[in-house]
């Protein structure tokens, strides 16, 4: 007969064998690459290829659901958006979404997918409870490109890299509330922790602009590098990232001055990056390298690039 003591550590036991891939395991970065139609998986704490999931015919933006099983992909020629089962490393489901699907993001409750139609001037929707399409927000911009939720999920700004502006949606009542006009080519957005502004990159000005999120009002104009496209912002707010693509390397921007303190050699056309949780590392894809580029943000230094796919086009990480 088992005692209760027994019993006790038997189940303690088994316990404890779970817990390192659970408490234990790094977070991993995950690259679509659209010349491979792969999605590289790489170990953020040894900055290895640890695998690779089938992402569809031309895999670009991407997000890691809410619950980290799934991740949501846009599969820009078949016009939908693609499941890929994290664990298995196998593709799910599809969801038809419209015209070329390009950027793609969740709300920081983990309920909503929202992908950018370039085809359609709008946003599509996915209720993540069901992995359907539950609805689609028009926007007054031409071929919206990124669609980003602001932190306090009530804001998503949609860059319409057609229309030299930035839609603004009231994600409460599923409209547009604002327009907001800045440089040639508006391509990544990122805000800072508080939601208090958003920063744009314009690759065709060359510029980022910062838009408080209250009045709608541009507050700074940052001369950027040639090019310039993807935004990652710290999670400290003290700090945003800025690719650019025709001068392989990326701008870091100090938020207290609105001023660029440091610029980090990376590889070929960097695009859109990604940052660790803790802040520690940037993952920056490289699509004309064919890598991504790991900066360590407390020096602002290349630490190595990991070699992917083929033109790499972003980085999710979770």
């Amino acid at each position: 007969m088992t005692t209760a003591p027994a019993r006790l550590l038997a189940c303690t036991a088994v316990a404890l064998a779970a817990l390192p891939s659970l408490l234990f395991a790094a977070p991993f970065a995950y690259v679509p690459n659209e010349g491979s139609g792969t999605i590289s998986v790489i170990d953020t704490t040894t900055d290895q290829v640890v695998g690779e999931m089938p992402g569809g015919s031309k895999p670009r933006g991407l997000a890691v659901g809410g619950d980290g099983r799934w991740l949501y992909v846009s599969d820009q020629p078949n016009n939908r958006l693609q499941l890929v089962d994290i664990q298995a490393r196998k593709a799910g489901a599809t969801v038809a979404l419209g015209e070329s699907p390009e950027g793609v993001s969740i709300s920081p409750d983990g309920r909503w997918v929202v992908a950018a139609l370039e085809g359609k001037n709008e946003i599509a929707v996915i209720d993540t409870r069901s992995n359907a399409l539950a609805f689609a927000i028009p926007v007054h911009g031409k071929n919206p490109e990124h669609a980003v939720f602001s932190p306090n999920g009530r804001l998503l700004f949609v860059s319409a890299e057609e229309g030299d502006a930035v839609d603004i949606i009231d994600f409460t009542s599923r409209k547009q509330v604002a327009q907001v006009a800045v440089g040639a080519r508006p391509r990544g957005i990122g805000f800072l922790p508080d939601s208090s502004r958003a920063y744009v990159a314009t690759e065709n000005a060359n510029e980022v602009f910062v838009i408080d999120t209250t009045s709608f009002d541009i507050v700074a104009r940052i001369k950027a590098g040639l090019r310039a496209n993807g935004i990652a912002v710290h999670p400290n707010g003290k700090q945003v990232y800025v690719s650019n693509g025709g001068d392989a390397n990326v701008s870091v921007i100090d938020t207290a001055s609105n001023k660029v303190v440091a610029t980090v050699p990376v590889g070929q056309r960097p695009w859109n990056m990604a940052l660790t949780p803790d802040g520690k590392k940037l993952y920056v894809a490289n699509g004309r390298s064919g890598n991504v580029s790991v900066i360590d943000t407390a020096s602002n230094t290349k630490l190595r690039d990991v070699a992917v796919g083929k033109l790499p086009w972003g980085v999710a990480v979770r």
